[in-house]
């Protein structure tokens, strides 16, 4: 029985891992706050910004001339 430790040590440590893995550990910050997808243009960060009340028609269409040089 003793001679078996080893490989039950081995697979707590990969079912430690795959816990982990699957748990979201392992995986990169996207340096991303709010839920908000990496994949997201800048223009399409303006449009849900004016879309949500953060920021006035104004300030919408000044930024968005910017963006459009």
């Amino acid at each position: 029985m003793m001679m078996y430790g080893w490989i039950i040590g081995a697979i707590l440590i990969v079912v430690l891992i795959v816990a982990l893995g699957r748990g979201g550990i392992f995986q990169k910050n996207t340096g991303t706050t709010g839920g908000k997808s990496s994949n997201d243009s800048a223009m399409d960060t303006l449009k849900k910004r004016y879309a949500q009340g953060e920021i006035d028609k104004d300030e919408y269409e000044e930024r968005k001339a910017e963006l459009e040089k």
